[in-house]
């Protein structure tokens, strides 16, 4: 495949923006070459600038599990944009999709709207500060919250530290009260919990990673945490940006039989436009401006145009099977590992339901460390390879990989065949 009107937007975009994107992993950085520039997307497939087609495995980072233009929440979007693209001010549909959100999520009491998930996250932080009156948090090295600037943070020498600035522009003041620790390492996170616990206001994780790549949480992980943090008063926060509403139709809470005390949504919840969503406790959400003294605001929160997409598209989740999502995903991964062991290829697979890495170690994955272990340049290769052959994958060896339920067996299929020919 040729892709010389891409190559040609691209210079065109780097006349205005950092990079060229507006987003930096779209700047293929770690895999080389010129990011393709997308000019439509029709289920499971998006098409580019120069007319090629790829089946998709990114969806949107996620946010697409219907597949690209789902009819549904097009129209739905169209119907409420011509009453009106935004307001400032409340409305009926807000609390619709409230009342979708808190019946599947049943630990979400209150909750409220935001633009992206980053904003959910940030302010869940400040909300947990302000209930408890401390400055510390906890985050796991490798799990990615958004960029707000406590979250940017890296882990130290340790195996659990203090965090260091983890981009340029987080002061050490705020990195020092970010405390890192590895994930799946209950060891580490109780000798923390132990050491700051009078300090610690909140502890924030994916109870499914997919930032570092898909790692998936060991037994009793979740729920460990859970008892200690139950246990010293420090507000827990799931951020279910990516798996809320991915497994089945509420968030992996319901599933571990975890209650946070926070969570955190985005992605899905929009149906493919931007939403975010904090909530959780009553007594704690009763802490946000105006019923409280933690102040959060957003002239487009709530936005019209977002909560019709979002309501459309649960609307059509709840009638889905997520098995079917599941035994496809499955199939895909199975015919994908028997592909490289049978080249003698050394591979992990980590897969959650329709999430999914391809890391190339032999090694098992089970945090950020491991992780890191992948061959990167192989990844890269791989990526290119199957881009040529009508695959795109995440320009990353550490993203996850997405299905949605508008990839069918033909299109698993032809992507086994695509790996075939690489």
């Amino acid at each position: 495949m040729k892709f010389p009107r891409s190559q040609k937007l691209y210079q065109e975009a780097l006349r205005f923006f950092p990079g060229g994107v507006n987003s930096p992993v779209r700047a293929f950085g770690s895999v080389g070459g010129t990011p393709l520039f997308i000019k439509k997307g029709a289920g499971a497939k998006i098409y580019d600038e120069d007319g090629n087609s790829y089946i998709d495995y990114v969806m949107s980072w996620g946010a697409l599990i219907l597949g690209h233009a789902a009819p549904a929440v097009i129209q739905a979007a169209h119907t409420a944009l011509k009453s009106g693209s935004s307001f400032g001010a409340p409305t009926q549909a807000e609390t619709a999709l409230a009342r979708v959100i808190s019946g599947a999520i049943p630990s979400i009491d209150k909750m409220r709207f935001v633009s992206s998930g980053t904003e959910a996250t940030m302010s869940a932080i400040r909300l947990s500060r302000g209930f408890t009156g401390r400055d510390k948090i906890i985050k796991f090295d490798g799990c990615y919250h958004g960029h707000g600037d406590s979250l940017l943070v890296k882990a130290g020498s340790g195996a659990a530290t203090q965090g260091i600035p983890g981009s340029a522009g987080v002061t050490r003041g705020l990195s020092r009260d970010t405390l890192v620790c590895p994930y799946n390492d209950i060891a580490s996170f109780r000798q923390l919990i132990l050491k700051y616990s009078k300090d610690i206001a909140a502890v924030i994780i994916e109870p499914v990673a997919a930032n570092m790549g898909v790692v998936v949480p060991e037994a009793s992980f979740l729920q460990e945490v859970r008892q200690l943090t139950s246990r010293h008063g420090i507000v827990l926060i799931f951020d279910e940006v990516i798996t809320g509403f991915r497994f089945h139709f509420g968030g992996v809470q319901s599933l571990q039989q975890i209650k946070p005390d926070l969570t955190c949504l985005g992605k899905i919840i929009g149906g493919g436009l931007p939403i975010g969503v904090y909530g959780g406790r009553k007594e704690i959400m009763d802490h946000v401006a105006p019923s409280g003294d933690v102040y959060q605001a957003g002239t487009l929160s709530g936005n019209p145009v977002a909560v019709a997409a979002g309501l459309a598209a649960l609307a059509v989740l709840k009638t889905k099977d997520y098995a079917v999502l599941d035994q496809n995903a499955a199939a895909l991964c199975r015919g994908l590992d028997e592909h490289f062991k049978g080249k003698g290829v050394p591979v992990t697979i980590n897969r959650a339901g329709s999430l999914f890495t391809v890391f190339f170690t032999g090694r098992h994955v089970t945090d950020f460390k491991t992780a890191k272990a992948a061959d990167t340049k192989q990844y890269a290769r791989y990526f290119w390879s199957m881009l040529q052959h009508g695959v795109s994958l995440p320009p990353s060896q550490f993203e996850a990989q997405f299905l949605s339920f508008r990839h069918s067996r033909q299109d698993i299929r032809a992507t086994i065949k695509a790996l075939e020919g690489v």
